[in-house]
This record gives structure tokens, C-alpha cells and sequence, in this order.
């Protein structure tokens, strides 16, 4: 709730807005709750790449995939769908973990001028991240508004290490 504003403020200084909406079927794979024999937050192998299991969350057609009331979503210029397949998770606003498959994000951004970027919301160690490093991967300057982003920190630290990465990746970081 406490980033609602901020993302609200924040959207005033730009044009275009994009916003990522998760979007999970009730079978995917990165839920625990699809994995009985599993624990919650453990990370196993899903179709060769690394997994976190997380709780169910964001389930397509549902509220809990809507956004967070009181985000001025008439502001968005477009929403962008991410983590629809069932097999695949999908951190990144540009593609899928495994670089598979592409949200069409990135050419949708040059379709319209866009060069830079700047990213904010959940979770700082997770989505905004991997987010942001797809972002310079494109060719896009980066920028992540660090006061309206939020992370999940599974471990000490993890937030911190993000925003290192980020940082090392030519992501510019705003306090």
C-alpha cells in the first residue's frame, strides 16, 4: 500500500507508461502449492532452469492479478502480461526466465521512441531486477526508482545484492 503513491507521483513525469502485470494459470509451476512434496521458498529445477517456489499469488482472472487499488491505472499507456505459461516463470518484463519467450515489451518500447527507462514496484530482488538488467540487455537506458520499489529479501540481504547488480549492470539508481 505504501508504494501506491509513489507510483502514483512517479507516473506524473512521464508520457508512456508501462506497467507488468503477473498473470499465473492456477497450475503453475512456480507455485509451491503445485509441488505437495516441496516447501514453500525452496528452489528446485523447472524445465532446466532455477525455481523459487512461491506461494499462489496473482492468479489469472482473478483479483489477486489486479492491480493494487488506488494505482491511477488510467495513466498506463499499456500493460504487458508476464508468467502466462505454465512451465516457465517469468521475473522479467522482457521475457521469460529462460530468454524464451519475449513479452514484446522491448519492441514496443522502440516503437515508440522510448530510450529510457525507469522502473519501480515489486519486488526489488525479483521482477524489478530482472526487469531492469533485460532493460540494459535491449540497449535501453535504465534508471530504478529505488524509494517506489519494494523487495522480498528471502535472505539478509538479497535486496541490497540487487541493487549491487543492478548498479554494476549501468542501472542508475535514484534514493
Amino acid at each position: 500500500d505504501e508504494l501506491i503513491p509513489l507510483a502514483n507521483r512517479l507516473m506524473e513525469d512521464f508520457e508512456i507508461i508501462v506497467a507488468t502485470q503477473d498473470w499465473h494459470p492456477t497450475n503453475h509451476g512456480s507455485f509451491a502449492a503445485n509441488h505437495p512434496d516441496r516447501q514453500l521458498f525452496e528452489n528446485i529445477d523447472l524445465n532446466g532452469l532455477p525455481q523459487t517456489l512461491w506461494p499462489v499469488h496473482c492468479v489469472e482472472n482473478t483479483g489477486g492479478a489486479l492491480f493494487a487499488p488506488g494505482l491511477e491505472t488510467r495513466r498506463i499507456t499499456r500493460v504487458f502480461q508476464k508468467g502466462t505459461r505454465t512451465e516457465i516463470d517469468s521475473y522479467s518484463g522482457f521475457h521469460d526466465n529462460g530468454r524464451r519467450h519475449s513479452t514484446g515489451l522491448a519492441d514496443w518500447l522502440r516503437k515508440q521512441g522510448v530510450t529510457h527507462v525507469t522502473v519501480c514496484g515489486l519486488a526489488t530482488d525479483y521482477c524489478v531486477k530482472f526487469t531492469a538488467l533485460d532493460a540494459v540487455a535491449e540497449g535501453f537506458q535504465v534508471t530504478l526508482h529505488l524509494p517506489a520499489s519494494r523487495g522480498v529479501n528471502l535472505q539478509p540481504g538479497d535486496v541490497n545484492a540487487a541493487v549491487e547488480e543492478m548498479r554494476a549492470k549501468g542501472v542508475t539508481i535514484t534514493a
